[in-house]
This record gives structure tokens, sequence and C-alpha cells, in this order.
């Protein structure tokens, strides 16, 4: 929320007030509010959005950075999931190459047939009797084996190959002597999360009858229609609209009690996150995601993204009117998978620089076990006399966000009454067009359209924005642009987030709009650089500037474990 409130309405919001109407009004800005709110815009509908804080900042920010099949829910014998998320990924591999690339998946596997016996019953029950076992290599090379054919349309990713012994070490040498096998397969990773949904979201907005804003939300609904409330200066007012979209992810139950329609239909889990600031163990992955079954039962991961190592993830039952923190007890969890896979490697506290939380979108799921609780997702559409009718998501994950809003949207779509008129498959996201394949293209792509940018700023605008720093490079040439923290940023770079990225306040620019912080490469000294060139050009006093500073400080202190008091910002 805003460090102090304003007086006056953003154009934009003060603009949705006087109209006071839409055809469609989708609650919640994580990454499936966007693409339904895309999809929705893309059929020539009017439509608004609005999320309560910024966009893709809640459990969209918090996932593990994967464009994934789920291999994993082949044992909850989730098969339409996995071909569909598979298609997806494959897809995503081509519509948003710029943020979306493919990664090699090592497990390492330290028996022959442990869980052949107990796989069974887990599969029917989706309960564990008795202390979990670590799935051992024939089970592994059967559900790969079975993966593959999902994976084998489009032929995107090779398929996967199987190490045993002294092959499996001298391809990872760091590996724990007692593994005996390794099996290697591809998903895909997700390059900045945030601009991923940040870039369908300026898709959609592209469309003329489409309208997004952030920092507002909806407090409640009547026969006028739906109450929102303005948080960054507290101003309430009515949107009527034919259909309401609850997309709130874990908060989906919570907002349909504000509209007046009570539900009980999620169940989502606690998910955490540490990254690390490790050279050791970057080198000891080898480029490669490190997957695996822990000792109790939990599918975690060792990630190498960003010259830094993300591990996690944890999957404990969460209640979503409370806050999630990753905690101390989860970073020793974090430490000893990372001993149990690489035991020569040492890792201590002071090399985490960032930590993060979230809640997953899951189903309720009343005794079923966490990691067992299904990844799928349905709509739900509740008509009441005297409302307009809201449609509900519940469930959804990031890899297939498209065709969720895909889903979305047909339910709305049945409900006016209208039929489709496009298709988002296939469709090229934002920051991808006309992306350059291979070395070679991309450095003449550098060089003819960004031909005013200094080389290493070139690389820095590529990644990200994609093809469309071109656009960028273009507005920044426009005006005066001065380089911040040595060029990490500069103060044209920072007019477009301004102007065009829905920017509001300083945490949005070093959690989202960049990976500032997700690095660890965010001090104090940067930040006030950042907050001075912001207040220069969005007009902020020194009063507002230091609140955004202490208010920002403060979030990376509570919620990531950031301390900026401390050089290099941990």
């Amino acid at each position: 929320m805003s460090p102090r409130p304003r007086t006056a309405l953003r154009p934009e919001v003060a603009r949705l007030m006087e109209r006071g109407r839409t055809q469609v009004l989708v609650i919640g800005g994580g990454i499936n509010g966007i693409a339904t709110f895309r999809d929705l815009a893309l059929q020539g509908l009017d439509v608004v959005l609005v999320e309560r804080d910024d966009f893709a900042s809640a459990a969209s920010a918090a996932s593990s950075h994967m464009i994934h099949g789920g291999i994993r829910y082949l044992e909850n014998g989730e098969f339409r999931l996995v071909k569909e998320s598979v298609q997806e990924r494959n897809a995503l591999l081509r519509t948003a190459p710029h943020r979306v690339v493919p990664l090699e998946t090592t497990i390492p596997i330290y028996s022959t047939f442990s869980g052949i016996l107990s796989a069974p019953l887990r599969f029917l029950t989706h309960r564990h009797r008795g202390r979990p076992k670590e799935r051992g290599a024939l089970l592994i090379k059967i559900g790969l084996t079975i993966y593959d054919t999902f994976s084998r349309e489009g032929g995107v990713v090779p398929r996967h190959r199987f190490r045993v012994g002294r092959r499996a070490h001298a391809d990872l040498p760091a590996l724990d002597p007692r593994v005996r096998y390794s099996a290697t397969y591809f998903d895909a990773a997700m390059h900045d999360p945030e601009r991923l949904a940040l870039d369908v979201l300026l898709d959609a907005t592209a469309s003329s009858g489409a309208t997004a804003v952030n920092y507002v939300e909806a407090v409640g609904m009547d026969a006028d229609g739906v109450r929102v409330r303005d948080r960054e200066t507290g101003r309430e007012f009515t949107v009527r609209a034919d259909v309401v979209v609850n997309a709130s992810g874990p908060w989906t139950d919570l907002t349909n009690a504000a509209l007046g329609h009570a539900s009980r239909w999620m169940g989502g889990t606690k998910g955490s996150h540490i990254v690390l600031d490790h050279p050791e163990l970057l080198a000891a992955t080898r480029g490669r995601e490190i997957f695996f079954e822990h000792s109790d039962g939990r599918i975690v991961l060792i990630y190498p993204l960003k010259d830094r190592v993300m591990v996690g993830t944890t999957d404990i039952d969460a209640d979503p009117a409370e806050p999630v923190r990753c905690t101390e007890e989860e970073v020793d969890y974090f430490f000893g998978l990372i001993r149990h896979v690489f035991p020569s490697i040492e890792v201590d506290r002071p090399q985490i620089v960032y930590r993060f939380s979230g809640i997953r979108p899951l189903p309720r799921h009343e005794d079923t076990q966490p990691g067992f609780v299904s990844r799928d997702y349905r709509v739900e559409v509740v008509r009441a006399e005297g409302s307009a009718p809201v449609v509900s998501l519940v469930g959804g994950k990031w890899t297939t966000f498209r065709a969720i809003g895909e889903a979305v949207a047909d339910a709305v779509l049945e409900v006016l009454g209208r039929r489709r008129e496009v298709s988002t498959r296939g469709r090229v996201i934002r920051g991808s067009d006309g992306y350059p394949r291979g070395e070679r293209e991309r450095g003449a792509w550098l060089r003819a359209r960004l031909t005013d940018v200094d080389a290493d700023r070139r690389e820095l605008l590529f990644a990200r924005y994609g093809t469309a720093a071109a656009e960028v490079a273009v507005f920044m040439g426009e005006q005066h642009d001065a380089p911040i923290g040595g060029g990490v940023l500069s103060t044209g770079e920072l007019r477009w987030m301004l102007e065009r990225e829905h920017v509001e306040h300083l945490t949005d620019i070093v959690l989202r709009r960049t990976d500032l912080a997700f690095t660890g490469r965010l001090d104090a000294a940067l930040l006030d650089e950042i907050a001075k060139a912001v207040s220069d050009i969005a007009g902020w006093d020194a009063a507002r500037r230091e609140l955004e500073v202490a208010t920002c400080t403060r979030e990376l202190a509570e919620v990531h474990a950031v301390d900026l008091s401390v050089d290099g910002g941990r």
C-alpha cells in the first residue's frame, strides 16, 4: 500500500470511476487473472482488471521459476494435467523465448527398487504409510518414459537419459558418492516471472477496451455493482459489470466472502525458497536444475538462476488470511537437502541474498497430504438473483496460464451468450515478436535495433524486455538519459517504467520490474539513487521519497530478510 495517502486519483482510476461500468470485471492481477483479462480483451470485450497490490506481486511472484509438465503429477494420476502442461510448456518455448528457455534437469537416484511397493498405494490413496521412501531408479525410469510420450509432440525438448555409477559421477562430480544413478530430462526455466506477467498484461491493454489498474481492491458487491477501493487515496466507488471474474488465487474464498458469495473451495499450501550467492554450489550444478525427492518425501530443487542458486521448496498447509514468510526452520531444511546431494559443499546463512515465500492456489484438500494435492484447476459459476454472475477460478499453476485464461474466458463468454472470436493458442507474447535465435542472429539484432545504446546496456535491455527493448530504446533516446548504479538502470528507463509499466512505488521497481533484490545486487546507496531519480521524474517531494525508501527497506527486511544496513544489501 502507498506509504502515505494521496489526495488525487491516478488518471486511469479517475476514468474508471467516471465510467462506472464494464462488461467484465476481473478481480486479481496474478498471472491467471492477467491471462483471463488478455483473452477477454482479444475477444473485443470491454474488460477491466483490478489488483489490490502490484501486478504479479503475490503467489505469481513466489514460484519456482519453472515452466514444467509436472512429472510428479503422474503419481497423482493427473494425466490430463501433465499432457496440457507439456503442451503449454512447448508452446511457451516458442511464444515467449525471451522469458522461457529449455532447462536441463537431473535427478540423483540412490537405489534401484526403492518405493516400488509403496508407489501403488500412494497413487491410489495419496497417503504414505510408515517412513517415506525415496523413489528408486526403476520407478523414475517408468515415470520419465511416460513423461517422454507426453513431451514427444512438437519435438521441442530431447528425451531423457540415464547414467549409472561412474558415468553419473563423471557427469556431476560433486554428487554424493552414495548416488547410484542419475536421470536427466528437460523442462523449461522461466526467467523473471513478474515481467512475463507484465508482458501478457501489456498485450491485453494494447486493446482499446481493456483497462488494468493496480492498488485497487474489491471490497463488496450489491445490486449496483462491485464496490472497489483505491488503496492510494482510500476513495471508494462502484463498478457495474455484466460478469465478475474472481481470479484472486489463494484468496478466492476471501474475495467471494467480500462479494457476498461464501465459498469453501481453496486450501493452499506454503512454498518457500532461498537464493544463494555461492559460486561453488553454482559450479556443482553444471548449469542444471537438480530435482529430487528428499528423504521426507517432499519434492525439492537446487536451481542455477542468474548466476545465483535458488533452493526450494517446502509444501506446508497455510492460511491465506495470514502473511507467509520463509522461516529459519525452512532455511535449515534447505541446507540439509543441499548436503543430501552435495555433501562436500558448505553453505551458511551469509550466502543467502534473498528469501521468498508464497501460497499455492490449490483446491481444498481435507486430509490429503500437501504434496499430493491436485495442481489441476476448475471454473465455478455462481448466479445469484440481484447481482452479476461470479465466475471463480479454483486452482491453477504458472505453466498452464494461457489454457486457464482460455477456460475462464470461455465460461464468461457462455454467460454473456457470446462466441469466441480469437484464440490465444500460438500467439506470440510481447517481447518475443521477431526474437533472434542463436548468438550470431542475436548480435546482429542488437547492433541493428539498439544502435544508440552502449554495448553493455544492450544486453541488459534485451534481457529485461526481449525484442520490446527496441521500443524502450527509442523512448529513452527521446529524452535525457543518465545511468543509475553504474548502468543497471537509467533515468530514461525509469521514466518508461513509470509511464508505461504501471509503476507506483519503489518496491515495484526493485522487486518486480528488475531483479536487483532477487540477485542480491541492491544496496542502500543504489536504492537511494533510484529513489532520487524517480522523485525527479514523478515529482515526489522529500517526505514522499523518504517514506518510499523506508517502506521498501522495511518490506525487504521483513518479507525477504534483506538487510540494507549491511554491506551488499544482505
